[in-house]
């Protein structure tokens, strides 16, 4: 019973994780249309600084769920497997948002002189 349970609250947390990176990327492809029919819209590097902060929230979920699932039956392998995989996901998090944060913001690397 405590373990379905657990299996439920841990794909649950799952399931948001992938929610929050497929609406931050429902999002991005709207922006980037309405940037390229309108173009006062916000930066590609804004735009992309916003999706990759859903994905990186998307990850705290899976990370969240991974330790739940752990909670069930937590033997030697299944904690050295839960450290890897948020190792990858703690590191994969951190690179993300330094890109997103050092991420120059440039609007078009082409002039609008060159384009006529």
């Amino acid at each position: 019973m405590i373990e379905q349970i657990v299996h439920g609250i841990g794909y649950f947390f799952s399931g948001v994780g992938a929610i929050l990176i497929i609406y931050g990327g429902i999002l991005a492809i709207i922006a980037i249309l309405k940037k390229e029919i309108r173009s006062d819209q916000p930066s590609y590097g804004a735009i992309r600084s916003r999706f990759t902060g859903k994905i990186i929230f998307g990850l705290e979920f899976f990370i969240a769920a991974d330790i739940i699932e752990t909670l069930i039956a937590p033997g030697q392998q299944e904690i050295l497997l839960l450290g890897a995989v948020v190792l990858i996901r703690v590191v994969l998090g951190y690179f993300l948002s330094r890109e997103s944060r050092d991420y120059p913001e440039r609007e078009n690397p082409v002039s609008d002189n060159s384009m006529r």
